[in-house]
């Protein structure tokens, strides 16, 4: 017994001082990043208020009955954003952790409706986030890719005016998204923005399937005609829908932290993501808005390693799963996925 529980302290032990897997990260909104301590720096900065005595009171409130409660708290806080150098702060902190966590390549969102909503204009945000992302490569291993979101609780001309926008920074912005409120918003409302983000040469992708039905799901690949689908839990519900998505391989961005604390899923053990790996679903894992559900993306990966019972060898797949599903060029995909093989090889 004894001898027992040596080798399982061992194991405990081997496990946390293994470095994090490589890893993509595909669903990542940069004003979720957002940690309540840098909000009240950045407010402080901007003489501004939050409506909070301290981060420690402000991080308090960060309990979550379901997407619209998130997002109350979320809109308030990143009001203190103003300048270049806050979205730069902001890439920086993200980065800084991404790289302790394993990520080698980040396609990250944002939201430019709900910075131009409060007068902050899409030229400020561009340039304050490539003003780090555009190195981030150099500066901390991980290259990068921004993609601009729509509000899908807004109309579908505040969207195509965010689109119209954000053309004059297609070198710097690699596709557009939908996300927010999604209960009420099906993605065929936007129909007419995406037919002309595609026209212009712009990526899609599109939440779909987390709080809302699988409906939304079929709507956003045939309608929008996306690349990838964020969040996606639902297609369980929907045979005909998963046979479809692992037939043609379409990518998944599931966030297990995120949907615990939303009310999406009531608690980790679950989470049917195990279901999803089993169907043969290609699969990412990501931190969607870390700063507000309790963990980045190494942490997700633990979490799941220790409470859903998904093996070494599923979270390399789901890690190898990430590059595939990114947009990068062939032979940046190939030495991400190199690194990978040889990290397994060297862990297991």
């Amino acid at each position: 017994m004894v001898a027992t529980r040596t080798i399982a302290r061992m194991h405990q032990a081997a496990a946390e001082l293994r470095a994090p897997i490589p890893k993509a990260e595909l669903h990542l909104h940069i004003e979720g990043t957002l940690e309540p301590e840098l909000a009240f720096e950045i407010a402080a900065r901007n003489r501004m208020s939050l409506p909070c005595a301290d981060a420690g009171e402000l991080r308090r409130r960060y309990r979550f009955h379901n997407l619209q409660s998130f997002l109350d708290v979320y809109y308030a806080t990143m009001a203190v954003l103003r300048t270049e150098q806050d979205f730069a702060d902001l890439a920086t902190a993200y980065l800084e952790r991404a790289r302790s966590q394993g990520v080698r390549h980040a396609e990250i969102f944002f939201d430019p409706q709900a910075h131009s909503e409060r007068g902050v204009g899409m030229a400020t945000v561009v340039e304050g986030l490539w003003s780090v992302l555009g190195s981030s490569e150099q500066r901390y291993g991980i290259s990068t890719a921004l993609i601009a979101c729509f509000l899908r609780d807004r109309s579908a001309d505040a969207a195509m005016e965010a689109l119209l926008a954000a053309m004059p920074f297609r070198d710097r912005i690699a596709a557009v998204g939908l996300d927010s409120a999604e209960v009420g918003h099906p993605p065929s409302k936007f129909v007419d923005v995406f037919d002309r983000a595609r026209a212009e040469g712009f990526r899609c992708v599109a939440h779909a399937g987390e709080e809302g039905p699988a409906s939304y799901i079929w709507e956003a690949l045939d309608v929008l005609k996306v690349a990838r689908i964020d969040h996606g839990i639902r297609c369980l519900d929907d045979p005909a829908l998963v046979a479809r998505l692992r037939d043609q391989q379409v990518p998944l961005t599931v966030c297990p932290l995120s949907n615990v604390r939303l009310a999406a899923v009531d608690r980790i053990e679950h989470h049917r993501l195990p279901d999803l790996i089993e169907a043969g679903l290609l699969v990412t894992v990501n931190s969607d808005d870390p700063a507000y559900f309790g963990g980045y993306i190494d942490d997700n990966y633990e979490l799941i390693r220790n409470r859903l019972g998904i093996d070494d060898r599923q979270l390399v797949r789901l890690a190898e799963n990430s590059f595939r599903a990114a947009f990068l060029a062939p032979q940046t995909r190939d030495g991400y996925l190199a690194e990978l093989a040889e990290f397994s090889a060297t862990v297991s």
